[in-house]
């Protein structure tokens, strides 16, 4: 097998470095090189502590036995499997052999410069005892086995084979089972060359300067002209198959070894495997299969083992999404069981336990979970036969796991741990610390969070889903202008926040947008976008969810169809004079779609379809990924559906820069739409207002709101459920109820439904702040909640009232100032957000006085063109002429006037 080398000598590694230990850290293990100046806390030990590679320590020369000692010794507790001791060192072999034998000997390894068969196989026997492995350098400028064994050797090649074979083979038997790596220096490898080693049972030491990445993927076959070996190409020459299409068997575990299912290799799906840090395998219909290319059910690849025959070989992986197989389950064998099993059902449970339930209350309740865990641990204490220890135990390993699932923490984190510890020479002292009396220490906690508590409850009983009532008929005209208004929102701050954000996506383009991403999104991006066309649905996606979106991606089609009128404008405006106007779709759009607190597809259809429709030749969707840098399968079916160009997986300011202006992967577009929080929406005004961005946006938007106008008829369920539909989207958003001559009781009625309703919400946090900045205010008339509703101008209008059927076009009539309208009771806003056909995409905070919703013109621009004969001009000339002299415009004028001398004569 191959053992790569990476040189660390001195300062922090650059970024590059970083990225070829991530790659070399894959075969399974990686000789690091290091000097007395390299940094062990700040620049080693962070490497050392990778749970998934088998990391050796090659050391330099020291003029003392204590001080090689004391290195040795703090480069194993910093968790290095093996350290590499170069021989010899300028003291004594038998100082040296006493310094070896106080460290176990599967941790150290021997480095020999190969001089002589003799000296060699001496200085192995001397300390076969101490070590486990053996590096043999050797500086020979030619080395026989780089050949395949065949009849074509001459004669002296043949003898000169043999004689390098009867060597290795003894250095082999006087090393008996001891891990032996030959470091061939002026030798540029082959994969014949390491299958001819690996059958002597040498594995091939390959320096970062003898190794490339990716060559496979270039089509340059797997060594570069400069002698470079593909790492994959050299990890396979020594694989062996008997399969006749040359495959490797392939088993893919999670990182606790839970079979997730087979698939199978080759040398060039390796190669891309190493290249991408990914699974990818080599499909037997289709060739290359990158797992999770549609179904978003990507694998971090973390380690590649051949098992003891060399046929069969190891993927151990993350696992993202539902899982490694095509029935949506994590592993292709079924159901898991045991801690991995605990593990997923916890981390499911985290995210959407039923609230009341037990596992919510111990998610919610640190105090109960720390109750819990020091009750099952004291239990199993006392307890004395084996059923019981390991029912206790279980208790433990629960309670215990359910801290570290409400805290980030896996059981990959604890295995890296316990590892690590495996790995110490110095031994703790393991005493135990002082008790502490749980049951004191509550009581003084307790004490310290009442008063704390007491003030929370004070502060959240404002947040109860009241409604604030107004009367329109006692209230002053400043109160009526306050509630026609939205609250003041300051965009000085969140401009001087933005800015920079734009200017670092101007300046580095995609590593800005990867920085900026895992600062404020928690991810780290392998790639900024997710390149089209998208041609699967993704496995996650069930069928009444692919049914729902079919269903509302149809309506949305034939009502943004049907604002399309593709044929040109004609117009004779004077005898001669003919104005005309043409249609033409905006080439390249944005579209930005936001991630946040709720998954948003609807957002993507109201703003693909019409894109779409228009005839947009070039859609691009932004949109914040999921924690494992994924994107919601959602997002990505309707993405496939209105043929986007690509996915940049990014949100906020970062993402709007971006499609602004441009990175190495994420195309410059000429409109920008879509909505979004304070920061989104200040990036969009920012770039429309540089000219250098040469961009446009759809709207200004703010938080989102409706306004519900009801009358005595109206059901006290429907209202207070299209109020909380929009109160549940942010704690800025308002919901407010326009009452028309409600009776007190009437009124209470609503508010309890709110109540009632607003509690049972998942999202019941946010959505009682933003009732808590909403208002009801009461009128008399239908047309005082009207005239009300056009000063306020809502993003949506709901009305439900009596005899709707027969009045709605009379009312239709009066409406001013809305985004978008719903008439009667059955005429939800939900409706329109989803699937009844019109856009959702609408102006809030008072701008629907003068913007529209999203439509197929938002995508649209109208180029105007005019023909005028000579009698035309000979009729409009003169007031041409006229109207230049008036603005003293006179090279105007004298444009019109030189035709016209020669019509007139």
């Amino acid at each position: 097998m191959i053992f790569p080398k990476l040189n660390l000598c001195g300062s922090t590694p650059s970024e590059d470095e970083v990225n070829l230990y991530q790659t070399y850290s894959l075969s399974g293990s990686v000789l690091i090189e290091i000097d007395k100046e390299t940094p062990v806390k700040e620049v080693l030990t962070p490497i050392l502590v990778a749970k998934f590679a088998t990391n050796w320590v090659q050391l330099p020369n020291f003029e003392n036995a204590d001080e090689l000692s004391d290195f040795m010794l703090k480069i194993l507790d910093s968790g290095a499997s093996k350290v590499a001791i170069p021989y010899p060192q300028p003291f004594s072999t038998d100082l040296l052999i006493e310094k070896f034998s106080q460290f176990p000997d599967d941790r150290l390894s021997l480095i020999i410069n190969y001089k002589n068969q003799k000296e060699t196989l001496d200085i192995i026997n001397q300390f076969n005892p101490y070590v486990s492995a053996f590096i043999i350098k050797s500086n020979v400028d030619v080395c026989p086995l780089l050949k395949p064994n065949t009849k074509a050797l001459s004669q002296k090649e043949n003898f000169e084979r043999e004689i390098y074979t009867k060597e290795l083979t003894q250095i082999h038997a006087v090393a008996k089972k001891h891990k032996l790596i030959i470091d061939l220096v002026k030798i540029n490898p082959t994969c014949q060359l390491i299958t001819n080693l690996d059958e002597l049972s040498f594995n091939l030491l390959l320096d970062s300067s003898k190794l490339a990445i990716g060559v496979y993927k270039n089509n340059k076959g797997d060594v570069t002209e400069d002698g470079k070996i593909d790492i994959g190409a050299a990890y396979s020459a020594s694989l062996i198959t008997d399969r006749p299409d040359n495959l490797y068997s392939t088993v893919v575990v999670d990182e606790q070894g839970v079979a997730l299912g087979l698939a199978y290799s080759d040398a060039e799906s390796i190669s891309e495997a190493f290249r991408t840090r990914q699974g990818v395998y080599k499909s037997r219909s289709r060739g290359l299969w990158y797992k999770g290319l549609t179904s978003n059910s990507v694998q971090q690849l973390l380690r590649i083992d051949a098992d003891c025959d060399k046929d069969t070989i190891r993927f151990t992986v993350h696992q993202t999404g539902t899982g490694f197989c095509h029935l949506n389950t994590r592993t292709c064998f079924g159901e898991d069981s045991g801690i991995t099993a605990l593990e997923a059902v916890l981390k499911k449970r985290f995210i959407s336990a039923p609230e009341g339930s037990y596992t919510k209350r111990l998610f919610n309740d640190e105090k109960l979970l720390h109750a819990k865990i020091m009750e099952e641990a004291a239990e199993l204490c006392e307890a004395t036969d084996k059923d019981e220890i390991a029912w206790e135990a279980a208790d433990v390993i629960f309670f215990s796991l359910s801290k570290c699932i409400a805290h980030g923490v896996t059981l990959s984190d604890i295995e890296s741990h316990l590892d690590r510890r495996s790995k110490k020479i110095t031994r703790r002292p393991g005493n135990a610390k002082p008790f502490r009396n749980p049951v004191e220490e509550a009581a003084k906690k307790e004490a310290e969070q009442k008063k704390a508590e007491e003030a929370k409850k004070v502060e959240e009983s404002k947040y109860d889903f009241s409604l604030k009532d107004f009367d329109a008929s006692t209230i002053s005209a400043e109160q009526r202008k306050v509630l026609e208004n939205r609250p003041i929102r300051s965009a000085d701050n969140i401009a001087k926040l933005v800015t920079p954000i734009i200017e670092n996506v101007r300046k580095n383009g995609d590593k800005a947008i990867k920085e900026l991403t895992e600062k404020f999104d928690g991810v780290k991006l392998d790639d900024v976008v997710i390149q089209g066309p998208f041609t699967e649905t993704p496995a996650e996606l069930s069928q009444e969810t692919v049914a729902a979106i079919d269903l509302a991606f149809d309506n949305l089609v034939k009502f943004h169809q049907a604002q399309l009128d593709p044929k040109p404008l004609h117009v004779e405006t004077t005898p001669g004079v003919n104005c005309s106007r043409y249609v033409r779709s905006i080439e390249k759009v944005g579209l930005y779609v936001p991630g946040g607190t709720a998954v948003l597809p609807s957002t993507t259809m109201h703003l693909g379809v019409p894109a779409m429709v228009a005839g947009c030749s070039e859609i691009v969707l932004a949109t914040p990924p999921r924690k494992d840098g994924s994107i919601v399968p959602e997002v990505l079916y309707v993405a496939k559906k209105i043929n986007a160009k690509m996915i940049v997986k990014a949100g906020g300011a970062q993402a709007i820069a971006a499609l602004a202006y441009g990175t190495e992967t994420v195309p410059k577009v000429d409109k920008i739409c879509g909505p979004g929080n304070q920061f989104v929406t200040a990036a969009k005004m920012f770039v429309q207002n540089d000219h250098s961005a040469l961009v446009s946006i759809d709207m200004p938007a703010g938080p989102s709101e409706v306004l519900v106008i009801a009358d005595a008829e109206a059901k006290p369920e429907y209202v207070a459920a299209d109020l909380l539909s929009q109160a549940e989207h942010g704690k800025d958003s308002q919901s407010v109820l326009v009452a028309i001559d409600l009776t007190d009781d009437q009124f209470k009625a609503i508010e309890e439904e709110v109540k009632k309703q607003g509690n049972a919400l998942p999202r019941a946090e946010i959505a009682k702040y933003s009732i808590a900045n909403s208002f009801a205010l009461r009128v008399k008339t239908l047309e005082e909640a009207i005239t009300f509703s056009n000063a306020y101008a809502p993003e949506h209008l709901i009305i439900n009232v009596a005899d709707i059927e027969n009045k709605k076009d009379e009312i239709i009539s009066k409406v001013e100032n809305a985004g978008s309208v719903f008439l009667g009771s059955y005429t939800t806003e939900s409706c329109g957000d989803y699937a009844s056909g019109t856009n959702h995409t609408l102006p809030t905070y008072g701008y629907a006085r003068m913007y529209s919703g999203t439509n197929t013109g938002s995508f649209l621009k109208h180029i105007t063109a005019q023909y005028i004969t000579k009698d035309g001009l000979k009729n409009l000339g003169p007031a041409v002429m006229r109207l230049a002299e008036c603005e003293s415009l006179d090279a105007h004028r004298n444009a019109v006037a030189v035709r016209m001398k020669d019509i007139v004569g």
